[in-house]
């Protein structure tokens, strides 16, 4: 057991109270959610900040001791990186997203250029024994995730969102209707169900006005998977609902096609029966059309709104209502719009008057 200063300690440590002086240990268990304290070994000019517990975002130089969690990542427009079979001090790690996450580097999107490569320093220990000095490695979370909970939203309506790729708006959309909702005198509740560990989207949505916030890192989860995702969902909405909120706004991070879960939880018919309204989030048209086609055929669920960059001009909105006959409304240009009409899906609301 040694000793050492950090000098950033990531987002996704953010339930752990870490002081910036803290124990280590040499014996590294190669688990996902496994705390590590890491030394930065190179200087990047792109994709070089770090999301801190505050919420705050820092540049990571040279030099600089950080505390991520290993993981893994599989991002189309990122770094994708698998959690390693073994570490040891001294060996080498590459940060993989902003949030935190410690992994090997498979391939980086051009865009990113080269990740961090760190220095492993060792195992990040807590002292959960009163009056022992007997370290346990840290993890991530608050709790641990129970695979078995049964979903439980106390009648709460849900609005889902899902997107056709990373980037194509979901929090922004999100961000729109919270903040519509909110200024309708609704109480509403948001949270994060997929993705890797980062803490900005569900900060966006505090900020527009959700009283209770929640991303699936509370619950131990680094990244979400096909396995987790599900259990995850119901018990992030349990306990949403949990606070009686009006409605709860719920993010499903990345795409309609990718690794981290998204085709789970839409396959889960307990969700899907909980989902009040689903808001697709699409790039372009054509990204529009597959997503409904995809909504519509392999899960029955009739989107209630297409938004996204797909709408950020009338031709894009015009070819979604010609083609898929769906409204489509642009969440940036025009948020309050958006949010009526989602207003207008939740029971009881449809005669809400609109302020």
């Amino acid at each position: 057991m040694r000793t050492v200063i950090v000098d950033k300690v990531a987002s996704v440590a953010q339930h752990s109270n870490l002081s910036r002086e803290l124990r280590v240990s040499d014996q590294i268990t190669c688990e996902e959610g496994v705390l590590l304290a890491v030394r930065v070994l190179n200087n990047k000019n792109r994709y070089n900040q770090l999301e801190l517990t505050s919420g705050r975002m820092a540049t990571v130089n040279q030099g600089d001791i950080v505390v991520g969690a290993l993981g893994h990542r599989k991002a189309l427009l990122g770094y994708s990186g698998h959690l390693p079979e073994t570490l040891a001090v001294g060996s080498t790690v590459q940060i993989l997203n902003i949030g935190g996450v410690l992994g090997i580097c498979d391939s980086a999107n051009p865009d990113v250029g080269a990740p961090f490569d760190c220095e492993v320093l060792g195992t990040v220990l807590h002292f959960p024994y009163l009056a022992e000095r007997i370290g346990v490695p840290a993890r991530v979370g608050a709790g641990k995730l129970d695979a078995n909970v049964v979903l439980d939203a106390r009648g709460v309506p849900v609005v889902a969102l899902a997107g056709t790729c990373m980037d194509s708006g979901k929090t922004a959309a999100a961000c729109a209707i919270v903040s519509r909702l909110r200024h309708l005198g609704l109480h509403v509740a948001a949270c994060k169900a997929t993705g890797v560990s980062l803490r900005r989207d569900i900060l966006a949505m505090e900020d527009a006005g959700a009283g209770e916030t929640m991303i699936f890192s509370d619950l131990g989860i680094v990244t979400t998977t096909a396995d987790n995702g599900p259990a995850l969902t119901r018990a992030l909405l349990s306990s949403l609902a949990v606070h009686l909120p009006d409605v709860i706004v719920i993010e499903l991070g990345d795409g309609l096609l990718g690794a981290y879960g998204v085709e789970a939880i839409l396959s889960d018919a307990t969700i899907r029966a909980a989902f009040t309204a689903v808001v697709l989030c699409a790039n372009d048209p054509v990204a529009a059309w597959g997503g409904c086609k995809i909504l519509r055929e392999q899960y029955g669920i009739e989107p209630a709104v297409v938004t996204g960059p797909a709408t950020d001009n009338a031709v894009g909105i015009d070819q979604i209502a010609a083609r898929m006959a769906l409204p489509a409304i642009n969440a940036l240009t025009n948020g309050a719009a958006l949010g009526d009409l989602i207003a207008k899906t939740l029971p009881g609301q449809s005669q809400r008057e609109l302020l």
